[in-house]
């Protein structure tokens, strides 16, 4: 599950630090874009191990994490392709309850069949995702500026229209055990099924990154934009398909959550925004884009969580999280910044050793 590939990088573009295979040795471990954010999950998993005790290594407490790194995590693999392509999508805190709430209203307040209220919250976030590729490929804006306008626009919107459509910004969901089953239960009474697609995630996005032309595209995006263009890749298509991406994950989280708690309310997801992005960054993906790994994401995801989640299991105070969760970010971002230079020197002399030959 890493971006371990060849990749035909047009003039001008960051080098592939991941391109050719060389036989297994400590130092080319050491070289891989997701070493610092492992060192950083064993160094916090022992931590929590020790200060939490068997509480935290239970199945409770494996549990409470791992639910929280499963959400994160289905909106934290788009958002690292995005940023590994050099972009950003801020509008998946108001996606979230947009969907939540459309799934509640269609089917909950109205009472249409929940085929119908899953197909109207995906696609709500299928059609804001396309909206915000649109109109940074044909605005030329900073992706940062539309998806935050994007943002607070959905969340007026999601605000007024629950008013007006049910009367409140809360809504109740009544879904069928077999709905509940497959989107919003738990398994063996502590870990939510949605786990399970939070792992087909993986695969996906990893065979999509690693092993298609897509991964090869993406990673050249984030490399040099126009060079991209310039060697035929459709750069234009190819951002609205991510933020497509973007926009269907964090409705399928906000779907789930709704069917999950029987509910759906207009202020939740806004957390959702900055630690996805703090995961993805944790993980090794730069916000420069054109280097990064799903092995990364996966265990920036794992990292936060546990951080999130562990500070309960220990004697200290909760309010010292934000502050683990800093440091973390800051060691994280130096740690990725030595391993990229360790990579890039080593890939440096031994592309002048082939030009040699």
């Amino acid at each position: 599950m890493n971006s371990q590939i060849h990749i035909s990088a047009p003039a001008g573009s960051k080098p592939d630090v991941s391109a050719g295979r060389t036989p297994f040795s400590f130092g080319a471990l050491l070289r891989r874009p997701e070493t610092g954010s492992f060192i950083g999950l064993v160094a916090v998993f022992v931590f929590f191990s020790i200060f939490g005790g068997e509480t935290f290594l239970s199945a409770g407490g494996a549990a409470s994490w791992l639910n929280i790194a499963a959400e994160l995590g289905i909106i934290a693999l788009p958002i690292g392709l995005l940023m590994i392509a050099g972009q950003l999508d801020l509008s998946i805190g108001s996606v979230i309850p947009a969907s939540s709430m459309t799934i509640a209203i269609v089917s909950g307040h109205y009472g249409l069949p929940m085929p119908v209220g899953i197909a109207a919250a995906l696609g709500l976030g299928l059609g804001i995702g396309f909206l915000n590729g649109y109109l940074i490929i044909r605005t030329d804006l900073p992706s940062f500026v539309v998806t935050l306008a994007t943002l607070f626009a959905v969340a007026g919107l999601t605000l007024g229209l629950s008013v007006i459509l049910a009367g409140s910004t809360s809504v109740a969901l009544e879904s069928s055990p077999v709905y509940k089953m497959v989107f919003g239960d738990f398994i063996d009474g502590k870990f939510e099924v949605i786990l399970l697609w939070w792992v087909a995630a993986i695969a996906l996005v990893s065979y999509i990154l690693s092993h298609s032309k897509y991964g090869n595209w993406i990673l050249a995006l984030g490399g040099d934009k126009v060079s991209a263009r310039n060697a035929g890749i459709p750069t234009d298509k190819l951002n609205i398909a991510l933020y497509m991406a973007s926009g269907f994950c964090a409705a399928f989280v906000g779907m789930c959550q709704a069917i999950l708690y029987n509910s759906a309310q207009v202020s939740a997801g806004q957390s959702f925004i900055f630690n996805s992005i703090i995961a993805v960054v944790i993980g090794g993906v730069f916000l420069t884009g054109g280097y990064g790994s799903v092995l990364g994401i996966v265990l920036g995801t794992v990292t936060f969580a546990i951080v999130n989640q562990g500070i309960y299991y220990t004697g200290f105070d909760a309010n010292w999280a934000s502050l683990i969760i800093g440091v973390l970010l800051l060691a994280a971002v130096l740690l990725n910044n030595t391993f990229r230079t360790m990579a890039l020197t080593h890939s440096a002399p031994s592309a002048k050793k082939k030009a040699s030959k």
